[in-house]
């Protein structure tokens, strides 16, 4: 039996950290792509030990790179004087040619760049980040009935198969 850590054999290629749920409810996803994140000692401990919060986070393309705003990582709990900020800006680690489509894309009316999930990928934190329109307050409550409509399909196709 091999040392290999079974969660780093799963087919989204890693342990998921923390996964922005809000992002899927706020927001229609468009396009996805990994990147990674430029972080310092103490904040890759702390996000091993979940201490990562992407809640209101979101990514802007300035100066040709992607800097992501307003990702809370705790800080660590062993630091001491060597402790990060925790909402500090962090550069994302993209290529040249994929922040120009991106910066094309967010051109167009509506349009932003949202972090959707961070993982490990072979020690490293990714970030998922996604091209997002924004929904309407009607378009949340169609997809929260879908929802709805989907579990309770299931509910009634699971009564009948037992």
């Amino acid at each position: 039996m091999s040392g290999k850590n079974k969660n780093s054999d799963k087919k989204d290629g890693g342990s998921v950290l923390a996964r922005n749920r809000k992002a899927f409810h706020d927001y229609e996803i468009l396009d996805t792509l990994e990147a990674g994140i430029e972080l310092r000692g103490t904040e890759v401990k702390s996000c091993r030990n979940g201490g990562i919060s992407p809640v209101d986070a979101f990514v802007r393309i300035e100066k040709g790179e992607a800097i992501l705003y307003s990702l809370n990582i705790a800080p660590y709990d062993f630091g001491n004087r060597f402790n990060h900020e925790p909402r500090r800006s962090r550069r994302l680690l993209l290529h040249k040619s994929e922040i120009l489509k991106l910066s094309g894309k967010i051109r167009e009316k509506g349009l932003t760049i949202v972090p959707l999930k961070f993982y490990l990928k072979k020690g490293r934190v990714k970030v998922e980040i996604g091209v997002a329109r924004g929904k309407s307050y009607g378009d949340k409550r169609e997809t929260l009935r879908k929802k709805q409509d989907d579990l309770d399909a299931r509910r009634a196709i699971g009564k009948f198969t037992r």
